[in-house]
């Protein structure tokens, strides 16, 4: 292959200007549609392109009545054009085809050197993938497809430049990791200035001048950007460019590697000894019988270019001839296509590469009864002309006699629905010119050198298109926002959208929206996921009907999770099965598609989900085959699964079974080491699964299960306020509540009475908060529950000392102190000393404060929670303020900003850095402290906290204008005033509690 330096002889240009090289020049190609046709065919150069792209790449949706005659006159001159090019243009229904090698052409080159760059970057030879890459980017000469006028292809020239720019970005960061920091900085400064809300090649340009000596320079970049995208878009940085100007501002060691040994590519390499040409095979003698068995193709098959591609390549690579049999296996969900693809590939490739005869058979692998080899290789002798008679009686013997007959024809088979490989063994064919494609809804990886390809739904742009083709172009132009949510109803699933597209145009006078309506009942769906003899239901259930009965139960009961993936050990609850890898329950389903694996946790354990349209059809099963009471009984298990990690994670959090309300909900404990995984970083563990546990929240609520609705919604408050998630936590709230009013549970009511006292403060509703805990309190009393008195005890203490009554704050502090005491509940008297220490030195009693405080130290050092230490330190450090110690206080403060930061608290962050901004005023660090206030303003802006971002442009300014920088700091003063009158606000005061 070239490597990009030295052309081949004929080369087409599409990176730039529409050019046709030879070696005695440029073929001219005259401007217009000769031009638009000649793109389209080498963007799939090798590729069959049917005549309607054709017409809609010149004319768009509006074309004349003579537009496929216009198309034949240019194709007719496009041939006599390039003539002097050894490139042929043919007719090849239901189009034309354009025979030019990949390198022949400037696109198709660039995405080979990009592929063997990747391939080099891999094995770790970062040098070579570089000059690759720069070899690739060399390729453009201009914005790809530049003058050419076509809204069809204009999508594929974005494509194309945005390709570009991402080679440019992968050779960049090679680059940078080489240590070429100091000799990139005037390229990447003229790549921002071209693109400058590309947030990577920012960055770069940033560590490519921090690497260089130049931090003021870098930082001044994340600054521009910054102004930039605010102005432009509205956004703050992403958060990998907030963190780069974070370890600048911090000085942190960002260096690389020196640069490998050895000189540089040259820029312009002699070219790679090409790979032959395949010659075809000559044809076979004349047979008795070519059998051409092929259903009929889809007429509005749409897109699967690269699925295509990559079957068509295995099944006539010139390796397969001489050697080896091409086989490829064509896996997927039901409905996801598999058939509908097997046969348009056969039928593209049947005559110019298998003229010797089609075989198929559709193995019925998802029935109950599936096709036995040997009757199927009975099937195929008949076609192949053997009589009847003379097939002989044993597998073994007939499989011989295919291989012999199949052994010097070109003949390509396809076996349609296999169940297992012991189905397609024996029906593989004996010669290289033959070729095998399977389709199956299990993976058949015991396939002898097979091509496994996994097919999935179908991108949104192809979706759309293929419903555009039956429906109609006016149709959909009518109404695009109900073709979108009719691709969303169905998950773009082609079978669904075939059924929901022919249903339509059967009845022209049904809207889009119509359809949408009749769909939106997931009750009723897969009722209306049928015409004729096609049904969404029919197709599920053959494969639903082929599973023994632990797997139909598995897929009943996994219906019962909601969420966008889930972890493996719920299908042990759910069959309260107590295996050590409960995900070996769900592989089954996986195996036959029933059931996605969609990554991976942080323990490398598999996550799994169901199409939504498989999820309807598990939750019909579920309703009419499981009991009700064996359906609550699992949702139990479920619930009571997420609850036992929930409280798992709590106890992680705050070095102990303290400050916690747990009700007596059952728990279902999962397996002792995927739990322990799974929470080695427990607060991510709960954030990362919120959505999940808020599902098993609204579960418990929709079965009546109480107990485990409230218990698991107070268990998720601690991820609710560190994090700041008020809105999730209202919503959690809302459902727990009504689900403990409904069964008149007392401790249930008044532990959400509180978590709603909780909410409001950290909403800063400190009236309703005030309210809220006066009512949860006297629950508490009635109940005789120690814990929760003392929890709203010290809430209303907090609230005493916020209206500024701080005798009567220091009375409940002591009283709730008593209370935690009693109880043996570490935090909890952690929480009320620091409390009391802030209220003692705002009062002036600093030694009692620094007392209070010290105490509430050493508690939390027994309880090990690092959030719980740092906000004591944060008021120890204000302490050192009061005592006039600056530079203590300084160094008290970043001890504590150091614990935030590591734990990935912005809310813990915008406080400390305000404290810091602050403590570097008065030691006169000006610079210093600006930084941190306009990193402390941008967290309280992030977290929508307005009085506490008033605050701190208050200070700010106060700077500012010392630094005579007074028209800013008019601004900022101006700014703060809008809020700094009233409580509202999104910020988590209880962070600072």
């Amino acid at each position: 292959m070239s490597d990009g330096g030295d052309l081949p002889r004929v080369f087409f240009r599409l990176l730039g200007p529409l050019q046709v090289e030879v070696d005695s020049g440029q073929v001219r190609i005259p401007p217009g549609r000769q031009q638009v046709i000649l793109a389209a065919l080498l963007l799939e150069a090798g590729r069959i392109v049917s005549t309607d792209y054709l017409v809609d790449a010149i004319w768009d949706e509006d074309p004349p009545e003579t537009a496929r005659t216009q198309v034949q006159i240019c194709v007719s001159r496009l041939r006599k054009s390039l003539a002097a090019t050894d490139v042929a243009l043919v007719t090849s229904p239901p189009g034309y085809l354009l025979r030019a090698d990949r390198e022949q052409v400037d696109v198709h080159l660039c995405e080979l050197l990009v592929g063997r760059a990747d391939e080099a970057a891999a094995q770790g030879r970062g040098a070579d993938a570089v000059a690759l890459l720069r070899r690739a980017a060399w390729l453009w000469r201009g914005p790809a497809l530049s003058g050419l006028s076509s809204p069809l292809l204009s999508p594929k020239a974005a494509g194309l430049e945005e390709n570009r720019v991402s080679a440019i970005e992968s050779y960049l960061e090679l680059e940078l990791g080489l240590g070429r920091h100091d000799r990139l900085i005037g390229e990447i400064d003229g790549l921002v200035r071209q693109h400058p809300l590309r947030e990577r090649l920012r960055g770069q340009l940033m560590l490519a001048l921090y690497r260089s000596g130049r931090q003021a320079e870098a930082l001044e970049v994340y600054r521009r950007g910054r102004e930039l995208l605010i102005d432009e878009l509205g956004l703050e940085p992403g958060k990998e460019l907030r963190a780069l100007e974070a370890a600048i501002l911090a000085g942190e060691p960002l260096s690389a590697p020196g640069p490998e040994p050895g000189p540089a590519p040259p820029a312009r390499p002699a070219p790679a000894a090409a790979e032959p040409e395949r010659t075809p095979a000559a044809p076979s003698e004349p047979r008795e019988a070519h059998p051409r068995q092929l259903p009929a193709d889809t007429a509005d098959f749409v897109g699967r270019e690269e699925w295509i591609t990559s079957v068509e390549t295995t099944l006539t690579r010139p390796g397969n001839r001489g050697r080896a049999v091409g086989v490829a296996v064509i896996v997927g969900r039901p409905g996801v296509g598999k058939s509908s693809l097997a046969t348009h590939i056969a039928h593209r490739l049947a005559d110019t590469h298998f003229p010797d005869g089609q075989l198929y058979c559709d193995l019925r692998g998802s029935r109950d009864d599936p096709l036995d080899s040997s009757e199927v290789l009975a099937r195929f002798l008949r076609a192949l002309g053997i009589p009847g008679q003379t097939i002989p009686e044993h597998r073994d013997e007939r499989a011989e006699m295919y291989r012999s007959l199949l052994s010097d024809r070109r003949v390509l088979v396809v076996l349609d629905d296999a169940a297992a490989e012991r189905q397609v063994i024996d029906l593989l064919p004996g010669g290289p010119g033959c070729a095998l494609v399977v389709t199956s809804r299990s993976r058949l990886t015991g396939v002898p050198g097979a091509n496994l390809v996994e097919l999935d739904v179908l991108p949104e742009e192809q979706a759309l298109d293929l419903l555009r083709r039956v429906v109609g172009p006016e149709r959909m132009a009518a109404e695009p926002a109900a073709a979108a949510a009719l691709l969303r109803t169905v998950g773009r699933l082609p079978l669904a959208l075939r059924i929901v597209a022919a249903r339509l145009a059967a009845r022209r006078h049904w809207s889009l929206a119509s359809m949408v309506n009749r769909l939106a009942d997931e009750r009723h769906r897969l009722d209306e996921l049928s015409h004729g003899d096609l049904t969404v239901r029919a197709s599920l259930s053959l494969s639903y009907d082929g599973m023994d009965a632990a797997t139909r139960r598995a897929l009943r009961l996994f219906a019962l999770a909601d969420g966008p993936s889930q972890p493996g050990w719920i299908a042990g609850a759910l069959l309260d099965d107590r295996r050590r890898y409960p995900s070996d329950l769900l592989e089954p389903l996986v195996d036959v598609q029933m059931l996605d694996v969609t990554g991976f946790d942080a323990g490398g354990e598999p996550r799994y989900r169901f199409h939504d349209v498989i999820r309807l059809f598990a939750r019909e099963r579920l309703d009419e085959e499981e009991a009700g009471p064996e359906r609550t009984a699992a949702a139990a298990r479920l619930v009571g699964g997420w609850l036992a990690l929930a409280d798992d994670a709590n106890v992680r959090i705050r070095g102990g079974d303290h400050l916690f309300h747990h009700g007596t909900g059952p728990r279902w404990r999962p397996p002792g080491a995927l739990a322990e995984t799974a929470l080695r970083d427990p607060m991510g563990w709960l954030e990362s699964e919120q959505t999940n546990l808020f599902a098993a929240v609204c579960l418990a609520a929709d079965h009546g299960l109480d107990e485990l609705c409230w218990n698991l919604a107070l268990a998720l408050v601690l991820m609710y306020n560190r994090r700041g998630y008020s809105e999730a936590w209202e919503r959690t709230n809302e459902r727990a509540m009504a689900a403990v009013r409904a069964a008149d549970n007392r401790p249930g009511i008044a532990a959400m009475i509180s978590s709603y006292g909780f909410l409001y403060l950290d909403q800063r509703r400190f009236a309703e908060a005030r309210g809220a805990m006066r009512d949860a309190l006297a629950a508490f009393e009635e109940l005789g529950d120690v814990q929760g008195r003392a929890q709203c005890t010290r809430e209303l203490a907090y609230l005493d000392q916020f209206d500024g009554d701080y005798e009567n704050a220091l009375t409940l502090c002591a009283r709730a102190f008593r209370d935690f005491e009693s109880i043996d509940d570490l935090v909890g008297m952690g929480r009320v000393l620091t409390l009391s220490g802030h209220i003692h030195t705002v009062t002036g009693s600093v030694d009692a404060g620094e007392a209070d405080l010290s105490c509430a130290l050493a508690l939390y050092e027994r309880t090990g929670d690092p959030r719980s230490r740092a906000q004591v330190l944060r008021r120890m450090g204000q302490v050192a303020q009061a005592r006039g110690d600056d530079r203590g206080a300084l160094r008290i403060l970043t001890e504590a900003f150091e614990l935030v930061r590591d734990l990935g608290d912005p809310i813990g962050e915008g406080y400390l850095l305000h404290d810091l901004g602050r403590a570097n005023v008065r030691l006169g660090r000006a610079e210093e402290a600006r930084g941190l206030l306009g990193r402390a303003l941008a967290v309280r802006e992030q977290i929508m906290d307005r009085q506490g971002g008033a605050q701190v442009s208050m200070d700010l300014a106060r700077l500012l204008a010392d630094l005579g920088e007074t028209e800013q700091a008019a601004e900022l003063e101006a700014r703060a005033a809008r809020f700094t009158s009233g409580r509202e606000g999104g910020g988590a005061v209880a962070a600072a509690r």
